[in-house]
């Protein structure tokens, strides 16, 4: 038990969300980071816009209050080490991305991030947690960039825009990012919203924002 103990105090220390972890960076003179939680326009309140592209824009950027959040961005970094807590911090323990984007081995995903949130000790969890792939890398590109990536079937796995409307209201881990556990900001409105917007988007022609 006591190894088990010592473990998960490492990991919610890693993590940088524990009370004691909150503490240590208050000594260091790195005040914690908190984002305020932010809400969606619904996909309604953009017909208005006559401008099919104008309007296919503005839903997207809206969807992108989602899409450059932390809980999205954490888990599509520049680099091969995820990021993690709403201030997009470095990961710690040290961890990488690997072939499979599930870790690399002794030190896979799966080892700490369970199925489930453990909130003692402010782990977050899915069945299957991991990075997006390297192709789909969001932190530090413009919302322009990403939704071109999201449009490539060359960098998103193969998918037409059906498909991907479709993914961000089926996929367990996606869906995780509004119920995220105790310690971080849900991403903003809610998954459905989110959805609409994306599927709004698409049904306007699918236009991006300038790069």
């Amino acid at each position: 038990m006591h190894g088990i103990y010592h473990l998960t105090a490492f990991v919610a220390l890693g993590l940088g969300v524990t009370g004691a972890a909150l503490t240590l960076n208050k000594a260091s003179g790195q005040a914690p980071q908190p984002i305020a939680a932010q809400e969606l326009r619904p996909a309604s309140s953009f017909g208005s816009i006559a401008d099919q592209r104008a309007r296919s824009i503005a839903l997207f950027e809206e969807a992108g209050k989602v899409l450059q959040h932390p809980r999205c961005v954490n888990c599509h970094p520049a680099t091969d080490r995820p990021r993690q807590t709403d201030s997009r911090r470095l990961h710690l323990p040290l961890v990488v991305r690997s072939a499979d984007g599930h870790g690399a081995p002794g030190m896979r995903c799966g080892t700490c991030h369970q199925a489930n949130n453990f909130d003692p000790a402010r782990i977050p969890g899915n069945d299957h947690w991991h990075l997006a792939p390297a192709s789909m890398t969001w932190e530090s590109r413009s919302l322009g960039q990403i939704c071109e990536q999201l449009k490539d079937p060359a960098r998103n796995g193969n998918r037409d825009i059906a498909a991907i409307a479709n993914h961000v209201v089926t996929d367990t881990l996606v869906i995780w990012a509004w119920s995220p556990g105790l310690g971080r900001t849900p991403a903003p409105g809610s998954n459905k919203q989110f959805g609409e917007l994306l599927r709004g988007w698409a049904d306007a022609g699918a236009y991006c924002p300038m790069p």
